[in-house]
Order: structure tokens, then C-alpha cells, then sequence
């Protein structure tokens, strides 16, 4: 009775000692700077807590500064890393901070299924879900018959100017689709397509959901818009239809969310775990399940329910498209701002 009386204590002894150490052992953490909307973040990152035990501490961006707040925290933080993992909706400011030294290499085995030009070889970033740039159609006004399908019709006097806009090319995604032209019809070409856009008296609006708005309301026969806000126009059930251009041609641009892992970063195995998770398959179709994304990087086609038939992709290195950037803006600046 004696030897099992010990043996009951000393298992009980053990039992304790292990729920002493479990409750006192440190949480494991993780810091992300993330520029997705956190309305679609947080759901993500609650779902990796579960699954890891990982506590995720996440940073988001300021609506008035958009991801290049984030960007310029990152550079100035570089001495002395706060950040484990960067989170970004788009891909220009992450090739930005690899040029900086501010990202670390990690190839996700996660990304293996990527196409080529959605991870960076170096693994330096990877691609995580994607927004389009396409077509918006008021229905009202035009009947399938005669929808534009690809951005050069900005110039197809099939239209009169004043029915057709676009953003500003000198901001945002209608930026970097500048860029995209830039790198894919080379910067003489491209620079004079503008310089005809401007001429013609396209309408350059303040952004994209104002060109959705105005498709949307009918002021606007069709304009080119970011597949979040023509989606935004469809679930109104406003009178608009969502062209992919350039489907025959160069394909439509996909303008890609990214996920990098921070040099330096405090708590790099936590970040490679987090990079892992949000570079998957399962990630990327729960962003594009609840909004977050329009569409899967994988493959050069996709099947998206606003489409009737598959979407072909451009094949461009984003790397072309960030480096064509800065002469883009400077040209472009002189033919929109006079």
C-alpha cells in the first residue's frame, strides 16, 4: 500500500509540476504589419491563432496613408526590427523594402504551386490572392454587343470621350497599371497611348470607386475600375457588367497581395510559421471567400463566378512593372498635370 500511495504521489506531483509549467511558460507570439483591410485580416489571423496557439499582435495601416505608412515604418524600424512578417495588399512597396534590405529570405513550401511570376525566387516575398484590373459596363447604356474588351478601346472613337473614364494613372492601382503598360508596350508606346487618352478627353476621375459610381449611376457608358469595387457595384445590384480586357492579347493585369518575412525579426520562426499559413491554398481561398481577394494566383487561367468564361492573366514580372514605375509617373505627370 506504501509503494502505491508513492507512486500516486509522485504522479500527481508530476501532473502538477507539467500544469505549472504550461501555465507559466511563455505565449508564443507574433507581430505583422498589414495593410489588408482588417475587416478581412482579422479573421485570418484569429483562424492562425487557433490552429497554432501563436498570438498574433497585428499593426494595420492608416486609411489616410495606405501601405506606404506601413513601408516607411518598416525602413525607419530596419536598426532595430519590430516586425516579424509584412502583410500587403499590393506588391509595389514590398519590392520597395527588399531594394531597402528591410525583408529576409524564406521560400514558403507553401507557394511551391505558384507560377513564377507571383513569388520572388529569391524568396524575398510571396503572392497571396489577387484584384484584377477590368472593365466596368452600364447596361443600361451599352448592350453586350458592344462592350469594350480591352483598354486600348479608351481610344476607340466608338465611344465619345465623355462617356468613358478611368483614375488618375498618377495614383494607385491605375498607377501601376500605367507601369504594367509601360513594361509590356515599352515607355514610347505607352506614353503616347496617355498622351491620346489625354487628348481624346477621356474622363480622369478620383479614384476607382468614383469611376465605379459613375458607370454604376449611368453618367458613365463603361470605365476601367479594380475588381473589389466593380464586385461592390454588382452586390448593389447596380446595371453593370465586368469585362476582362485583353483577353486575346496581353491578358488582364492581376495585381497581387504579398507576404514577406522582416530581417532581424524577433520572433522569425513565429513569422515563418505565419508566412506558411497565409502563403496557402486554404488562406487564399478564404480571402477570396469573404472579399479579401477577387481571385487564386494559381494557374495562368481562373474560373471566377463574375465571368463568364476563364480569366487569362497577364504574364508579367511584377519586378518589370516596379522598375518602369518611376519614368511612368514622371511622364505621366507631365501630360495630366499642366
Amino acid at each position: 500500500m506504501k509503494l502505491v500511495a508513492l507512486v500516486v504521489a509522485l504522479l500527481l506531483l508530476i501532473i502538477a509540476g507539467a500544469w505549472y509549467l504550461r501555465r507559466n511558460a511563455p505565449v508564443r507570439s507574433v507581430v505583422v504589419y498589414c495593410s489588408v483591410d482588417q475587416v478581412y485580416a482579422e479573421p485570418i489571423l484569429a483562424r492562425f491563432t487557433r490552429q497554432t496557439g501563436i498570438r498574433v499582435l497585428p499593426v494595420y495601416d492608416v486609411e489616410a496613408t495606405k501601405t506606404t505608412g506601413l513601408a516607411t515604418r518598416l525602413i525607419t524600424e530596419k536598426p532595430h526590427p519590430r516586425a516579424d512578417v509584412f502583410w500587403n495588399n499590393e506588391f509595389a512597396n514590398t519590392l520597395r523594402l527588399q531594394e531597402e534590405g528591410v525583408l529576409a529570405p524564406y521560400r514558403s513550401p507553401c507557394a511551391s504551386d505558384l507560377p513564377t511570376q507571383f513569388f520572388d525566387h529569391s524568396g524575398y516575398w510571396t503572392g497571396v490572392g489577387a484584384r484584377a484590373r477590368v472593365l466596368l459596363v452600364n447596361t443600361h447604356r451599352l448592350s453586350p454587343a458592344n462592350y469594350p474588351t480591352t483598354v486600348r478601346d479608351l481610344l476607340n472613337p466608338r465611344w465619345p470621350a465623355a462617356d468613358v473614364g478611368m483614375a488618375s494613372p498618377l495614383f494607385g492601382t491605375a498607377s501601376t497599371h500605367a507601369a504594367a503598360l509601360y513594361a509590356t508596350l515599352g515607355p514610347e508606346k505607352a506614353r503616347e497611348f496617355y498622351a491620346q487618352v489625354q487628348a481624346r478627353g477621356v474622363r480622369i476621375l478620383d479614384g476607382n470607386s468614383v469611376v465605379r459610381d459613375q458607370v454604376a449611376s449611368g453618367q458613365l457608358a463603361w470605365g476601367i475600375t479594380d475588381s473589389d469595387d466593380a464586385l461592390v457595384a454588382l452586390a448593389r445590384h447596380a446595371p453593370v457588367a465586368i469585362v476582362a480586357p485583353d483577353q486575346r492579347t496581353t491578358g488582364t493585369l492581376a495585381l497581387p497581395g504579398t507576404v514577406a518575412l522582416v530581417t532581424d525579426a524577433p520572433h522569425a520562426e513565429e513569422g515563418r510559421t505565419l508566412l506558411d499559413f497565409l502563403a496557402s491554398v486554404q488562406t487564399e481561398q478564404a480571402l477570396i471567400d469573404v472579399g479579401g481577394c477577387q481571385f487564386s494566383l494559381r494557374g495562368k487561367t481562373q474560373k471566377v463566378p463574375w465571368l463568364a468564361a476563364p480569366l487569362h492573366l497577364m504574364h508579367l514580372p511584377l519586378r518589370d512593372v516596379y522598375r518602369q514605375a518611376p519614368r511612368a509617373t514622371r511622364e505621366l505627370r507631365e501630360i495630366f498635370i499642366r
